[in-house]
């Protein structure tokens, strides 16, 4: 055999070794570490059969915060800037909005004055942008504004600014057999538009904070109308009082980022047999940002101690992630 020949071949071979070593790694943007160790570890032992911590399907539930560990919170929760954005779009309907507060800071795209205004302010303007509504017309502008809207510091759309490596640790946890769950403190009717399309998490499976709702006829036709009466703040004690309401048993597997996720991180440790709780510690200040205890959006403090003296496995998103962001 010629050598340009042979050297042909052996290109072939590691071509097809290097695709199929690819394809059969389920974290391809996890870096070889112990986050990564410790779930291939803690998913072969509950699935596989014979396994003392063997767990049955339909037991193999998952719960994952959004916001901070499925996609970016900074430099504010992204539902703020989707309030922003409503506030702009309705301006015209409410004149009076230039001279008030909060309203007048959004207008002006002035985060910190608008965030001054504290809880009480919070409040009106989430009931002006999020109630007097049907479902179906506030999922279409939640659509419309998610298919466009991006983010002032990457340029990205704001969908495009989740987690490759947890979509990833997503899809590895469905193939084998687990429900994925979202349990976030954002709100419900937000995500639910676009969660399947970004994380592959249908609808009924997307748990957050929501208001009241009520049936209503509008020209003969059955509506459901959102309210400005809270019903649940799906954040911190929240967290296990909504899975048990909503999903009807503790979960085996979840994730957070900060101390809002801590209750639901304990609740599902707190369970018999093997159990898993990560949280996706925030230290990459090139690549995303970098932030933990002193940071006002995604405090995590109280959480970081317990998941150190707790054993949980802590992910250091700059040095076990070889990628952030997926391809736009």
């Amino acid at each position: 055999m010629s050598k340009p020949r042979l050297q042909s071949l052996w290109m072939f071979a590691l071509l097809v070794f290097a695709t199929a070593a690819s394809a059969s790694d389920p974290l391809p943007s996890w870096k070889e570490g112990p986050s990564r160790r410790a779930i291939l570890a803690f998913v072969d032992a509950t699935t596989r059969p014979g396994s003392p911590d063997f767990v049955p399907e339909a037991r193999r539930i998952a719960t994952f915060d959004n916001d901070g560990t499925l996609w970016a919170e900074q430099p504010v929760y992204f539902q703020v800037f989707f309030v922003m954005d409503r506030i702009q779009a309705m301006a015209g309907d409410h004149p009076e909005w230039r001279d008030v507060e909060p309203y007048k800071s959004l207008l002006a795209r002035d985060l910190k004055g608008a965030l001054a205004s504290g809880e009480k302010g919070m409040v009106q303007v989430m009931a002006a942008t999020h109630t007097g509504m049907s479902v179906d017309a506030f999922a279409a502008q939640v659509r419309q504004w998610s298919a466009s809207a991006r983010h002032p510091a990457t340029g990205r759309l704001f969908t495009d600014m989740v987690y490759q490596p947890m979509r990833e640790l997503l899809v590895y946890l469905r193939e084998h057999g687990f429900r994925t769950y979202i349990v976030s403190g954002g709100g419900q009717e937000f995500m639910r538009p676009w969660a399947e399309h970004a994380y592959g998490i249908p609808p009924a499976q997307v748990i957050g904070s929501y208001g009241e709702l009520e049936f209503a006829l509008q020209n003969g036709v059955p509506v459901l109308l959102k309210q400005a009466k809270i019903g649940l703040v799906d954040d911190h004690g929240g967290k296990p009082v909504a899975i048990q309401r909503f999903i009807g048993e503790r979960p085996i597997f979840a994730f957070g980022n900060s101390d809002g996720d801590l209750q639901m991180l304990q609740w599902t440790m707190a369970g018999d047999g093997r159990r898993f709780a990560g949280i996706v510690h925030h230290t990459d200040g090139e690549r995303e940002w970098a932030y933990d205890r002193a940071s006002k959006i995604g405090t995590l403090d109280k959480a970081l101690d317990a998941a150190t003296t707790g054993g949980w496995t802590i992910v250091d998103m700059k040095a076990e992630w070889s990628r952030i962001y997926p391809d736009p």
